[in-house]
């Protein structure tokens, strides 16, 4: 799919794959049309594109400039009389780079673990909660395009959201899962960026699900991600990765060749607990201290 640039045709492909997998799953669609969320952006010489506030506000950019990402988006809803109106979103991007200079000879690069990998867990979470008893919270599942591009479409989404934000109880981002991370303890185990930020971290300790604390944290991954747009909202949101700071990372070689499924199964399997605990169980909520301060503008 070409690496699945931000408004490529290639990722336009990608996001009707996943539109067919959410339906075939049976999650209702919640995009502005069906699962699609348009998502509208300008292109840009020397910052690469820019995000527009609406989709309207592309009439007033040249033709040639307009550019159309898709947040791809499906739910469950909620079952519980009181919690069903309460929100916990589980999210991944779909795009990668695109294709770019050649190493030797190969010039796609796919992203198979960034984000590929994520984007199966997402699915795979959704079968999994869509297969079992219904959820007491509602379940978003939301892929995101323009991650790549500056965190682009989790931005709209948080201006342009299908609940109000208000609602938002957590979100769980689902990043690089492919390879094992020996810091993380090895295969079929993962680490969680902000883990002692809110009580999620230790809401995972006491069920026992196999997640630890980011072994990073001087790469600040809790702010590079989707998820920090939410977290400077006030939502508990974190992300899940087994990211091992590999060499592929932005290049060809980041292919599917290199993923350990063994190990992503697990991993995934572990993330649908924390999916189904964020559902059912208590609401998290920041510790002192932890919450992001929105940068100033």
């Amino acid at each position: 799919m070409e690496g699945r640039r931000t408004g490529s045709p290639g990722a336009e492909r990608a996001a009707r794959f996943i539109a067919a997998e959410m339906n075939a799953i049976g999650l209702e669609p919640a995009g502005d049309s069906a699962y699609y969320q348009k998502v509208p952006f300008a292109a840009g010489v020397r910052r690469g594109i820019q995000l527009l506030d609406s989709v309207g506000a592309l009439a007033s950019i040249p033709e040639s400039d307009r550019i159309i990402g898709y947040n791809v988006i499906g739910i469950i809803r909620g079952s519980d009389p009181v919690m069903r109106d309460e929100v916990v979103l589980i999210g991944a991007h779909y795009d990668h780079v695109g294709i770019g200079k050649p190493v030797d000879g190969d010039s796609i690069y796919n992203g198979a673990d960034d984000d590929a990998s994520g984007v199966t867990a997402v699915l795979g979470i959704a079968r999994t909660i869509a297969a079992g008893p219904p959820p007491k919270r509602t379940l978003l599942f939301m892929t995101s395009t323009g991650e790549e591009q500056g965190i682009l479409g989790a931005q709209y989404y948080s201006k342009n959201p299908v609940f109000p934000i208000s609602r938002m109880v957590a979100d769980m981002e689902i990043e690089m899962i492919g390879r094992p991370d020996s810091l993380a303890g090895g295969p079929g185990k993962a680490w969680l960026t902000g883990y002692d930020r809110s009580t999620v971290g230790a809401m995972l300790k006491a069920a026992g699900i196999p997640i630890v604390p980011d072994p990073y944290p001087q790469m600040r991954f809790f702010e590079r991600a989707d998820n920090i747009i939410f977290a400077r909202l006030g939502v508990p949101a974190h992300t899940l990765s087994s990211y091992n700071l590999h060499s592929d990372y932005h290049a060809p070689s980041d292919d599917v060749d290199k993923v350990d499924f063994a190990h992503m199964t697990a991993v995934i399997n572990a993330a649908a607990r924390a999916a189904r605990l964020l559902a059912d169980g208590p609401a998290p909520v920041w510790n002192e201290g932890g919450r992001p301060v929105a940068p100033q503008r």
